[in-house]
C-alpha cells in the first residue's frame, strides 16, 4: 500500500529565519505532528548559515527597507507561494498576510495568521503614510480570517475590539535547553566580583528603558555594572554615551549570540531588566521573551509596570516593578533586588515550572493536530 504524503505547511516571515525563535518553535511542533515544514524568509548579507531539521528558503532582496522593500517582498513572496503549493499557509505578521491570503484562496487551502504584535500600533510607522496602507490591508483581510493567533491576552483583546475576532494566545516562551551548561564569568569575559544587571535581546531599541538603565547603574556604586547582550537601534547611541563618560569598565556590550550562549550570559548576572516604556500601545502591552529567559535562569527581575509583564512579576513575586524614568527609584530597585537574589529563588522555581513551552503550546498543538486531520484527507498539492 502506498504511504500517504506528509502535508506541507509553509511558514512565511519578512525577517531572517536565523533570528526568529517564535516561528522556529512552531516549525518544530509542526514537524513533530507530522507536517512537512517549509519556512521562507529573508536573507541579509550578514545572515548566518542555517542547520535546521526542516526545509528553509531565504530570499535575497534588492531593496533593504522602506516602501520599495515591502513592495518587492510582497511580490517575491506571492510568486514563491504560487510555485510551492502547500496544504497550510502560516502567515507571520501583517507584512506577509496579503500574499498568503491570496495563495490560500487561489488554491483553496487553509490559512493561519500569527500576529506577533499589534502591528498597526508599532512606533516605527506612526504618523507615516505606510500605516494607512497596512491598516487598509488589515481591515480588508482580518475579518475574513478563520485561524488567528497572537502573543498575549491584552493584544488578543485589542483585535477582538477591532474586528470581533478573538485570536488564540500562545506566549513567546522558549524551550529551555535540556543540555544547558553554565559558564563561569571568567569564561565569559566578565568580572567575577561584579554585581551585574543584564538586558538582552534583538529589540534593544529606543523607549525600551536602556538609556535609563545605563543612568541608574552608573549612579550605583561599584561593583555594579550593566551587561547588554544583543542588538537594536539604541545601541550605537548608548556606546557613544558610555565612551563620552569614560564608563567602559561599567558597561559591557555583547553582540547578538546564539540562544544557548545568550542564556549563559543571563545565568551569570544578578538581576534581569525589562524596562519598556508606555510610549505606544505595543510597548504598553508587550511581553518580551527575555522575561521568561530570566525566570528559567533563576534571575530576579526589575521591570517597568507594563500590563502583561507586571501581571507575571506580581503573580509569582519574582522581583519589582518601577517607573524606568524615575532614575533614583530604578537604581534602588536594581540594587535591592540584585543583592537579595536568594530571597526570590523559591518563587522563581515555581514560575519556571509553571511557565514552560510544553504547557504554553498545548492549545496550539491541539489546534494543529485537528488541522492536520482535516488536510490529510485532501489530495497532495
Amino acid at each position: 500500500m502506498k504511504s500517504r504524503r506528509r502535508p506541507r505547511v509553509l511558514l512565511s516571515t519578512s525577517n531572517d529565519i536565523a533570528t526568529d525563535n517564535r516561528v522556529h518553535k512552531v516549525a518544530m511542533l509542526l514537524q513533530e505532528l507530522g507536517f512537512e515544514v517549509l519556512w521562507v524568509g529573508r536573507r541579509w548579507s550578514h545572515s548566518p548559515s542555517l542547520d535546521r531539521p526542516y526545509a528553509t528558503h531565504r530570499m535575497k532582496l534588492f531593496f533593504r527597507r522602506g516602501g520599495l522593500f515591502y513592495a518587492e517582498f510582497q511580490l517575491r513572496l506571492f510568486f514563491y507561494l504560487l510555485t510551492h503549493r502547500s496544504a497550510v499557509y502560516v502567515s507571520n505578521d501583517l507584512d506577509t498576510l496579503l500574499p498568503n491570503y491570496l495563495a490560500s484562496r487561489l488554491f483553496g487551502r487553509a490559512l493561519v495568521y500569527d500576529t506577533h504584535e499589534y502591528f498597526c500600533g508599532v512606533p516605527e510607522i506612526q504618523g507615516r503614510w505606510v500605516r494607512h496602507v497596512w491598516l487598509a490591508v488589515e481591515r480588508s483581510l482580518f475579518p475574513r480570517l478563520t485561524h488567528v493567533w497572537t502573543v498575549n491576552q491584552s493584544i488578543a483583546d485589542l483585535y477582538y475590539q477591532d474586528y470581533g475576532i478573538r485570536p488564540g494566545v500562545f506566549r513567546n516562551i522558549n524551550p529551555f535547553p535540556a543540555n544547558f551548561q553554565r559558564r563561569s564569568r571568567r569564561e565569559l569575559g566578565l568580572p567575577e566580583d561584579a554585581l551585574i544587571a543584564i538586558n538582552q535581546g534583538s529589540g534593544m531599541n529606543v523607549d525600551r528603558g536602556l538609556e535609563e538603565a545605563l543612568e541608574a547603574v552608573l549612579n550605583l556604586p561599584r561593583p555594579w555594572m550593566l551587561l547588554l547582550v544583543g542588538s537594536g537601534d539604541a545601541i550605537p547611541a548608548l556606546k557613544a554615551k558610555v565612551t563620552a563618560r569614560g564608563a567602559e569598565d561599567r558597561v559591557h556590550f555583547v553582540d547578538r549570540v546564539p540562544y544557548h550562549q545568550l542564556l549563559q550570559y543571563t545565568a551569570a548576572a544578578n538581576v534581569g531588566l525589562s524596562l519598556d516604556k508606555s510610549t505606544n500601545i505595543n510597548y504598553r502591552l508587550s511581553l518580551p521573551n527575555k522575561l521568561f529567559d530570566y525566570i528559567h535562569c533563576g534571575l530576579p527581575v526589575v521591570t517597568s509596570p507594563v500590563v502583561e509583564v507586571r501581571r507575571i512579576v506580581e503573580a509569582f513575586g519574582i522581583g519589582e516593578t518601577v517607573d524606568p524614568e524615575a532614575i533614583d527609584a530604578l537604581a534602588q530597585a536594581i540594587d535591592r533586588v540584585g543583592r537579595q537574589g536568594s530571597k526570590y529563588q523559591e518563587a522563581l522555581q515555581k514560575a519556571s515550572a509553571a511557565l514552560t513551552w510544553e504547557r504554553e503550546s498545548q492549545e496550539l498543538r491541539s489546534f494543529y493536530s485537528q488541522l492536520l486531520a482535516q488536510v490529510d484527507t485532501r489530495p497532495p498539492a
